[in-house]
């Protein structure tokens, strides 16, 4: 195994240090240590291969370790306030520097260490924030895309002279989209994200404006206009809600990647969330319809713009594993189509995410035949997930710090599948309790449902290890999107006629749903059973943890 181009399992040489290019795809000199005497041979400046900067070493004996003291500087003159870089390394087998930072390479031995450890300097930029609140932005604004017309679906059948049933297209569409472009994406996301999210802030500022293009007249609007930039939109989708789990891999350690993810992939619901509180209120008649898709259209421009100023990666690799080659995608295709526990996740996930987007998605239209309006429909899809996006803000941090994804999965799968099943009955307490039967149970499978969803799309990554994230998160979120517009097919067929009590109403439908999640709950709660618990084994973070992580920052360690 190679770490920035060292050999970490060849001996140590006695041989004094000598400078070598090495690596030059990241550009890094490597200075190669000796042993002790070498060590001490080697102490003084040496000047590396760049002729920019060089390095000083001296050692000292403590206890049983061997220190060496590294100093990063222009010139042997410079006083110790002048130093770029300083810090102590045990047992140090090679030394590299790279743009003023130190990274340190080799065995470690002596009392409490592992022969074979080693100790690397890695770090982490500010400027990932950057990249990480733009994805946010992205994703809520293209759910929110989704949801333009769902919480005010009655209205647009008015607007464009056709039924609900033609207008729950617009959100199928969408979804489809998705999967036709899933191909595309993964080649793109293997790339790496900043192209991903390039493509997806063109779509989505051409999709919006197609849209009101399509619907900027107030006595009505063409509806094949509208269905082609609700598809630009729906083709946007995939190139930021696939992306968290590869900007996580690249620009965060393994200590913040779930908060990362669940950050820009809940925000994506989020949008859902904020379509169905605002559209109702903007869209009051038929012909407000077209002030609805400009308002979207405007705040869509604005979270667009960005995208085209974000790094595309960090200048150096922040931890190991972000630097580990992925699989070919040829590759990662033959690993996953026989890997058991990636399908035991994979279909539930899908089923969830399904799930999800037909109830988001037929909402209004489930609740209104029992004497909901449009307002209470879209207050109980806000319910649902800003008590998710809660409850995984407050979970996410943990499972960060205790990596304890299967525990969480056996938790949190059963209320999903129980919620989904008691909101069957429902929407038909609004006599009796109002509006409270529904808002509890919206509130319970949000805060089921939410917290998992990060903690699936990295255990994902964690169990597939080296395959690239780009691959399993946009599977996992495609296979959810195509069976979502599935789902929504199915409802509305299931819709009652006139004649049942209440008329039009959609219980059929949620039986269906229930079913569904009912049955993938067995799924995920096998994971480490039947002889295979070695095989739910972190796998990304046992290659970080193989190397001691040390953030440098003005001469000393940050956190």
């Amino acid at each position: 195994m190679t770490a920035h181009g060292a050999d970490r399992d060849s001996p140590p040489t006695t041989k004094p240090m000598t400078a070598a290019r090495t690596s030059a795809a990241h550009g890094i000199d490597h200075v190669n240590a000796g042993d002790n005497s070498a060590m001490m041979a080697g102490s003084g400046w040496q000047q590396l291969s760049d002729e920019n900067t060089l390095l000083h070493t001296s050692s000292a004996k403590t206890g049983s370790l061997d220190e060496v003291e590294i100093e990063m500087a222009e010139s042997p003159t410079q006083s110790s306030s002048q130093t770029r870089k300083r810090t102590h390394i045990a047992g140090t087998g090679a030394i590299t520097a790279q743009g003023g930072d130190v990274f340190v390479e080799g065995h470690r031995a002596g009392a409490g260490a592992d022969a074979g450890t080693v100790a690397v300097k890695y770090k982490v930029y500010k400027r990932r924030w950057f990249g990480l609140v733009q994805l946010t932005l992205l994703n809520i604004i293209v759910s929110w895309d989704w949801l333009t017309f769902s919480p005010v679906a009655a209205q647009a059948a008015r607007y464009f002279d056709t039924d609900e049933n033609t207008v729950n297209w617009l959100s199928t569409a969408f979804m489809f989209a998705f999967t036709f472009i899933t191909p595309v994406v993964i080649y793109v996301l293997h790339l790496g994200p900043k192209p991903s999210i390039l493509a997806a802030a063109g779509l989505i500022f051409a999709g919006n404006w197609i849209r009101y293009a399509g619907c900027h007249s107030f006595d009505g609007g063409r509806f094949g206009v509208v269905m082609f930039g609700q598809i630009l939109t729906g083709l946007a989708q995939p190139f930021v809600l696939a992306a968290p789990t590869r900007y996580s891999d690249i620009w965060f350690t393994n200590r913040g990647r779930v908060a990362a993810t669940a950050l820009m992939s809940l925000a994506n619901p989020f949008g859902a969330a904020l379509g169905q509180l605002i559209v109702p209120l903007w869209v009051q008649v038929p012909g407000d319809i077209s002030k609805g898709v400009l308002y979207v259209s405007i705040i869509s421009t604005v979270c667009a713009v960005p995208s085209f100023f974000i790094p595309a990666a960090p200048p150096t690799p922040v931890a190991a594993s972000s630097e580990t080659p992925k699989l070919s995608l040829v590759e990662s295709a033959r690993v996953l189509f026989g890997h058991l526990e990636f399908w035991l996740l994979f279909i539930p996930f899908a089923i969830y995410v399904a799930v999800f987007n037909s109830v988001s998605s037929l909402l209004s239209q489930i609740m209104r035949p029992y004497g909901y309006n449009d307002e209470e429909a879209g207050i109980a899809g806000a319910i649902l997930i800003v008590v998710g996006l809660v409850t995984s803000a407050m979970t996410s941090p943990i499972i960060d710090r205790t990596k304890a994804f299967l525990p969480a999965i056996r938790i949190g799968v059963p209320l999903v599948g129980l919620s989904v099943f008691v909101f069957i009955w429902m929407p038909e307490t609004h006599d009796s309790g109002g509006v409270a039967g529904p808002y509890v149970v919206m509130a319970i499978l949000g805060a089921s449902a939410f917290a998992l969803i990060p903690v699936v799309v990295e255990f994902l990554v964690e169990l597939t290890h080296p395959v690239s994230p780009s691959v399993t998160s946009t599977l996992a979120w495609s296979g959810g999107q195509l069976l979502g517009g599935v789902f929504i097919i199915i409802s509305g067929a299931l819709k009652s006629g006139p004649d049942a009590s209440p008329p039009f109403n959609m219980k059929n439908a949620l039986i269906f749903s229930a079913v569904m999640a009912m049955l993938a709950v067995p799924l995920p709660l096998c994971l480490g059973l039947f002889g295979r618990g070695d095989r739910v084994g972190l796998k990304r973070v046992k290659s970080d943890e193989a190397i001691t992580v040390t953030h440098l920052e003005n001469g000393s360690g940050v956190p």
